[in-house]
């Protein structure tokens, strides 16, 4: 009776069960987070360079990347291999940290917007903006951090 209950945990759910199974249901807002993150960012100054590129990178990279994950997992294209379990655990590992290492200097970026606006240099708008893509950026971070424990549990159940 064991074998059959570990045998059904360690399943990869495709078509529309990835909308209801623990870790796969948070592709969704892993995608409206990292897609709003990569708008507010674009649509302000970006300045200075190095360190919003990078949020620019991160945000782009995780989002075609989620997508393509998501579309692979709802097309079957995992074949339920365990392999694909250990992928998606490394995959959310790897973008929990790109957005980690991207959410900090962001913040730092609108922190110092802040003084810049107060002597009008930026326009208070784009400190609002960028106000609104740390505390997205940080949900993905967060959404991503989740995910990744979730998957690391269900490759557990394929070993």
């Amino acid at each position: 009776m064991a074998a059959a209950s570990q045998q059904s945990m360690a399943s990869l759910p495709s078509g529309f069960r990835i909308c209801s199974t623990a870790p796969d249901i948070l592709y969704m807002p892993e995608l409206v987070c990292g897609g709003l993150v990569w708008i507010l960012v674009a649509s302000t100054h970006v300045q200075p360079n190095n360190p919003l590129g990078w949020v620019m990178f991160v945000s782009v990279f995780c989002f075609v990347t989620t997508f393509l994950w998501l579309i692979t997992f709802a097309c079957g294209g995992h074949k339920n291999r365990g392999i694909c379990s250990l992928l998606d655990f490394l995959y959310h590992l790897i973008a929990a940290m790109f957005y980690l290492s991207a959410s900090v200097p962001l913040a730092t970026v609108t922190v110092n917007m802040r003084n810049a606006t107060a002597i009008a240099i930026y326009p208070f708008n784009y400190y609002q903006i960028d106000i609104a893509a740390v505390v997205f950026a940080y949900l993905a971070t967060l959404l991503y951090f989740i995910h990744c424990i979730l998957s690391a549990c269900r490759w557990k159940s394929f070993c």
